[in-house]
């Protein structure tokens, strides 16, 4: 009796070797991204909604403020070191992660697609506001390093574009979220909660500080829009920082 020939069934994949994501220099490069996003550029975030909170004392507070940074030694190779090129090589290497993964929210929309989605679009975002913010309070129009007297007034006309001002509050939010979504991931891919119940309880930690680091940035915001500091001047007379202890 004819006998009917099966196709032979597929070779199915064993999956991923174990060890297979630390091979390459890619693994280096995804280790370099991850760990810039924390240490030194969290660690600006942080001082920088810090310093614009002194907004909230009035221009010359904030002025002082800009004064005190810009007078640190080395300031200039500071700024590039740890703040100019390590957020160009995160933002970069994040397009190109971007560029190469795949979310699948329509297909299989669990909740870490969508956050793998919203880490993305809030990247790019907080990279679009920090090139023109940088552009503008940096380098266009009065040199605030040589004039910190102007900073307040700087901020304040162009914060009273009502677009411009949507755009620094959007991006204000999506920054502090793409942040504190970022420790939650270095926590999780580095190590420090390797169990489930943890790094949902760390989640919430995380959840916490994204939404007080939120709140600090929209009242510094604040600061330059409210009717308490309408109209400041042009330039204020720099006072001097207070010494903690004096």
């Amino acid at each position: 009796m004819a006998t009917a020939n099966h196709p032979a069934a597929p070779k199915l994949s064993t999956g991923v070797q174990p060890l297979r994501a630390a091979k390459g220099s890619s693994f280096l490069w995804r280790k370099l991204h991850s760990l810039l996003g924390i240490i030194p550029i969290g660690a600006f975030l942080v001082e920088h909604l810090l310093s614009n909170f002194e907004a909230l004392k009035g221009p010359a507070a904030y002025a002082a403020q800009v004064k005190f940074l810009n007078s640190l030694p080395l300031v200039r190779v500071l700024e590039w070191t740890f703040i100019f090129l390590p957020i160009a090589y995160h933002a970069i290497y994040g397009l190109y992660i971007w560029f190469r993964g795949k979310s699948n929210i329509v297909y299989y929309p669990w909740a870490g697609n969508w956050m793998y989605l919203a880490q993305r679009w809030t990247g790019l975002v907080a990279f679009l506001y920090i090139g023109y913010h940088v552009a503008t309070q940096r380098f266009l129009g009065v040199s605030l390093p040589e004039n910190p007297g102007a900073s307040f007034h700087k901020v304040q006309a162009e914060l009273s574009n009502p677009v411009i001002l949507a755009f620094y509050v959007i991006a204000m939010i999506a920054i502090c979220w793409h942040f504190a979504y970022g420790i939650w991931l270095f926590a999780a891919k580095w190590g420090i909660t390797p169990g489930v119940k943890s790094r949902k309880r760390f989640g919430y930690l995380c959840a916490a500080f994204g939404l007080a680091l939120a709140i600090m940035g929209l009242a510094g915001i604040w600061a330059f829009v409210s009717p308490q500091y309408k109209n400041a001047p042009e330039n204020v007379q720099v006072t001097t920082l207070v010494e903690p202890g004096r």
